[in-house]
């Protein structure tokens, strides 16, 4: 039996939240606010954390340095609005497994629930993700192409990541829309063409190729 504990105050989300992963097989528990959340997980009692920032009480940055400072190793992934590099590092660094920005899809959301458990049942993860000479560390939020260091927006950082997860692979626009935007998406516009030109504009043009009518893909 695999224990979730689900730390979000908007109840409309951990209910969406909580739904979806009993239907997969988990036990899970909700609570509202970051003391209680800290109280829970200080326990030992769950096998991972889905932890909001905006909390009543301690917020989810306090709770989670403090928790890793109590030496509780559960696996944790944030959920939270914010969406900013500096949220984004800040709560990497502070101990975090994962980063996921609301609005998000269910699916993802549920892949990377079982990745980092999995990952907790054995070695250690692989943190640098590299195809030719494009490099993303996925704890700093740091990326290089060749020699060169280079700064991310978080969704530029999420499309990368999602191109080096499938080197050589075609995404199409609509599968890049979906998990870079989640549900939050118009599946009409060209958002993906205006990051994919700003990827290329900071890595290189032909980092990233575009196969006509079919969508984009990173060369190995």
């Amino acid at each position: 039996m695999t224990r979730i504990l689900i730390v979000e105050d908007e109840e409309r989300i951990a209910s969406f939240v909580d739904k979806g992963l009993r239907a997969n097989g988990f036990t899970t528990t909700i609570v509202g606010d970051g003391d209680t959340a800290y109280d829970y997980a200080l326990t030992g009692g769950f096998d991972l954390i889905l932890l909001d920032i905006g909390l009543p009480g301690r917020d989810g940055f306090t709770v989670l340095r403090e928790l890793r400072e109590a030496r509780v190793s559960a696996p944790v992934i944030v959920l939270t609005a914010r969406d900013s590099v500096r949220d984004t590092v800040a709560g990497l660094e502070g101990g975090a497994d994962d980063w996921m920005t609301k609005p998000f899809r269910f699916e993802e959301l549920l892949a990377r629930v079982r990745l980092r458990l999995r990952t907790a049942a054995r070695a250690p993860e692989v943190t640098v993700l590299r195809t030719g000479e494009v490099t993303l560390d996925l704890r700093t939020r740091r990326a290089r192409s060749g020699e060169r260091t280079v700064d991310l927006t978080a969704r530029e950082f999420v499309l990368l990541e999602l191109f080096l997860r499938h080197p050589g692979q075609v995404l199409s626009r609509e599968q890049i829309l979906s998990h870079v935007w989640g549900y939050d998406f118009d599946p009409g516009s060209n958002i993906v063409d205006v990051y994919v030109r700003a990827l290329r504009k900071k890595l290189g043009a032909e980092r990233v190729e575009t196969v006509r009518g079919m969508g984009y893909r990173l060369p190995t």
